[in-house]
């Protein structure tokens, strides 16, 4: 009879030995048997320990793209914060002189602050905080959670500024390419997505209301700003008008040339622009020499097309309409009579005509 028995070297079948009559010795051996599916378990939880998840082998966090992102936007704002301090022209690969016109426009200034300042801060602080979450260290009073949210907060405002500015450029500036433009608003929305994906659907389930607030409140702030800011007549809206001088062929009376003698003696300031006719017949009414005698400040000198900004003194002057005169710190609009400025600049009545 054939038994089964564990040797030094394993098991072997005998079959030549004779066995007792009646006494049958087997050697059991311990053996456990698992099911497949416990086979399958046991085999994928020593993968999961030995598999490392995708977030560890990319080598780079998506809180580490944040940083980078934000530090290349750092980089560009940067660049023209210097332009504005300098008043430097800025370097336009793609869309030329509209790249230009665009970056000096009213709308590159928010509540007076030049627009690149605030980029420069938005960026840094997204740099930051990208590089504190991916190292996990933070400073005193600031855990991974609030990191997060601020993190998320501040890409939400910047990603709602953009679209704005996106609105604005097709709107206000059809035609018009700003290169600078386009790409932060890319590196924008980039970094609002990669924030988010961060967040589970319950958190942004959570957090929705406070980051509609924050979108809402950024596209107030910078429709206040801009409301201030004149729209040109629609007859300009498409205009790309080069400057020029305007002619004037009419003679100057007496009385028009001490009058404009007299304005420019007190200060007083005429503002208006080169393709204004309203401004052309009042220039006309002083006529060719007593024009030369006023204080005329241009609002357009380097010509105007969509966009355009503009000139500086005008824009502290506050100047809504042309011509506008502002004479011992009164303001007047529109054409107006030589009378009238003689009066309001308190020329002597004696050497006005009767």
């Amino acid at each position: 009879m054939a038994s089964c028995f564990r040797g030094g070297s394993g098991i072997s079948s005998i079959s030549s030995l004779p066995s007792p009559p009646h006494r049958t010795r087997l050697s059991v051996l311990p053996v456990k048997c698992l099911s497949s599916r416990q086979s399958r378990d046991s085999d994928s939880d020593s993968d999961l320990r030995t598999t490392p998840s995708p977030s560890s082998t990319s080598g780079f966090s998506p809180y580490g793209w944040c940083a980078g992102i934000g530090g290349v936007g750092f980089l560009e704002t940067t660049y023209l914060s210097y332009l504005k301090l300098t008043n430097s022209d800025a370097f336009c690969p793609i869309g030329g002189a509209s790249c230009g016109d665009v970056l000096n426009s009213d709308y590159a200034v928010v509540f007076g602050v030049p627009l690149p300042f605030i980029g420069m801060f938005a960026y840094g602080l997204v740099a930051v905080l990208g590089l504190l979450l991916a190292r996990k260290s933070f400073p005193i009073g600031i855990n991974e959670s609030y990191g997060r949210l601020i993190l998320l907060g501040s890409s939400t405002s910047m990603a709602a500024a953009s679209a704005y500015f996106l609105y604005i450029l097709s709107t206000n500036f059809s035609g018009a390419t700003c290169s600078y433009c386009l790409t932060s608003a890319l590196l924008s929305f980039s970094l609002f997505f990669i924030s988010l994906k961060e967040f589970s659907v319950e958190e942004i389930q959570k957090v929705l209301g406070v980051q509609l607030c924050i979108a809402s409140l950024v596209v107030a702030a910078l429709s206040t700003s801009y409301s201030s800011i004149q729209p040109l007549s629609s007859s300009l809206a498409e205009a790309n008008l080069p400057f020029f001088e305007t002619e004037i062929t009419t003679s100057s009376s007496p009385f028009a040339l001490s009058l404009a003698k007299h304005l420019h003696a007190i200060g007083a300031k005429m503002y208006g622009a080169f393709w204004c006719s309203h401004c052309l017949e009042q220039k006309q009414m002083f006529g060719s020499k007593a024009v030369k005698q006023l204080n005329y400040v241009e609002c357009f000198p380097d010509g105007y097309r969509k966009g355009t900004k503009i000139a500086k003194a005008c824009s502290d002057a506050k100047i809504e309409g042309f011509p506008t005169w502002v004479i011992n710190g009164q303001v007047l609009s529109g054409e107006q009579d030589l009378s009238d400025l003689a009066k309001a600049s308190g020329f002597p009545e004696m050497s006005q005509p009767s």
